[in-house]
Parts: structure tokens; sequence; C-alpha cells
């Protein structure tokens, strides 16, 4: 859509709150940084020397030629006897994926240590979206440049409360609308070594910028999100199955996940990376970059 209908239409509101009631994923989604790593285009918070973390960010409408601001991604992240399984799951583009398969013959069995070790390779969600950064007193430098933020589902539900609330006293809003949106301060904490997102909270509605003008060239610089989920970011059926027999079999053999020995891959919390224990202590918003260090260390 161009400017003047995103003004009119207001972020496409009652679309926005349907695609929550249906757990909807956007259509064509597709990923575009091939270093999935080391993309400058997302904004990380980080925590000061107290161990909180605190920043002002503002989520962005859809792109001109987007339906919605936010996409969606499945990923594993667990380690075995052959090393790291880091991949995007297919699930995401509503197919078969090989480890979802057996996570699901693992607890279909009944037995408890199957069911742990299911618990252990379960999906991790993540969510994309375009933010203005308002306030960022880590990296001041940050602040009124555009990005893309990579959140988790204890944020996203931040969201759905501010636009489906449980109380009568509450309005709902967008927070997604450049007018009648409003600022999210991100509040990070650490308990029990995990951080949380709980104090997290979004501002009295307020437009992002003072005039319209303004507005348009914040909405010139977000990126597309639909290229997230390209097929070309996703390895095939085959190739991922291969790779699940490998870490958890430690042998490129033919083996299937079927007849594998399957060990749990962490106990009591930590994960091994070069003969040493690391303590776990990431949750489902954090970044796969913790599991990509520790698989690059092998």
């Amino acid at each position: 859509m161009d400017f003047n209908t995103l003004k009119t239409s207001h972020s496409n509101f009652d679309k926005l709150t349907k695609a929550l009631e249906a757990n909807l994923n956007p259509e064509d989604i597709n990923k575009t940084s091939k270093d999935k790593y080391a993309d400058d285009r997302i904004w990380k918070p980080e925590l000061d020397k107290t161990g909180s973390g605190y920043a002002v960010l503002r989520f962005l409408p859809a792109t001109e030629k987007e339906e919605m601001p936010w996409v969606r991604v499945w990923s594993h992240a667990f380690q075995d006897k052959g090393g790291w399984y880091i991949e995007n799951s297919l699930t995401t583009l509503n197919q078969k994926d090989p480890v979802s398969e057996e996570n699901t013959r693992l607890w279909n069995t009944g037995v408890e240590s199957d069911k742990e070790i299911a618990r252990k390779r379960k999906r991790k969600l993540s969510y994309f979206s375009n933010i203005l950064v308002v306030s960022d007193p880590k990296h001041p430098e940050n602040e009124g440049k555009v990005f893309i933020f990579k959140f988790g589902k204890k944020i996203f539900d931040k969201i759905t409360e501010a636009m489906q609330p449980a109380f009568e006293d509450e309005a709902a809003i967008n927070p997604f609308d450049f007018w009648k949106g409003a600022n999210f301060k991100l509040k990070i904490r650490k308990v029990d070594g995990y951080w949380n997102y709980d104090k997290s909270e979004f501002e009295p509605v307020a437009p992002v910028a003072d005039n319209d003008e303004k507005i348009k060239a914040i909405w010139s610089k977000q990126y597309a999100l639909t290229p997230f989920l390209a097929p070309s970011n996703f390895k095939s059926y085959d190739e991922l199955k291969e790779k699940l027999n490998r870490v958890i079999t430690g042998t490129r053999n033919t083996a299937t996940v079927e007849s594998a020995d399957l060990p749990s891959a962490k106990t009591n919390g930590s994960v091994k990376s070069n003969g040493k224990t690391t303590q776990s202590a990431i949750d489902d918003d954090d970044t796969l970059s913790y599991f990509s260090k520790l698989a690059d260390d092998e």
C-alpha cells in the first residue's frame, strides 16, 4: 500500500488481530542474509554491568509491498554425539521436518526419558519485525535508526496483550501503527540465569514522529521481511534427516533416526564445548548466535 493508504488504514489493525487469533504465519516468507550470524540490519539488546538491559523501541508497520509487520521462524538448536544441530525448521514453511517427526515419535513412546530428549530438542520460535530505536543507552549511535528486531514469544505476548487486553478498562492499541501506536520499553533482567522480559511495557499512545514527512522517511528505511523464509534458507528434508542422524549417532553412516541410540544431549542445564561445561542460560527469546559460537568452537 502507499503512504496515504497506510495512514488511513492505521496499519490494518483488524487484519493483525485476526492473525493473532489464528496464530498465522505470513505467506511467502523468505530470508535475505546468507550470514545469519552477522547481519548488521538486526538490532540486539545488551546488558549493562549490573546484568540489566534497557531500550526504547517502536515497532513499525508492514512495508509497502508486504501484508504483515512480522514474520515467524521456527528453528532447532541442540547438541549430541555428532556435534550441534542448528537449523531452521521446515515446519515454518508448513512442511514435514525430521526433528519434529522424531520428537513426536519419542513423545508417543510414553517413556519419560524419551520425552525429556524431545523437550530438549523442541522447536524455538523467533519473530522478526522492523523497529525504530528510540533509546539505546548502550549504543546511542543506534538511536533514530531503523533495524530488524529478532525476538521470541515472551515479547510477542506483550504485543498480543496490547492488541487484545484482558480487562475492560484497558484500550486495545496497535503497536505497529505510526500514529496510534506506542513506544515499547524493553526491560531485561537476569532471573535464575535467564533473560526475563516481564517488566517490559508499552508507553502511552503517541505518534512515532511529529509530522508525516518524518514518518514517511522512517517508513522508507524499513527492510523487507518476506525474504526471511525463502526456501533457499532451509535445507531439504533429506539434508536435514542426514544431519540429524549424524548428530545423534556421531557417524556419517546410513543408520536411521529410529534405530539410533538417543542419549540426552544436555544434563543438569549444561552443555559441553571443547570439553568444558557451560551453564545453559538461553531462553526462547535469545538468538542462535550463542549456539553458533559453541558450534564453531568444536
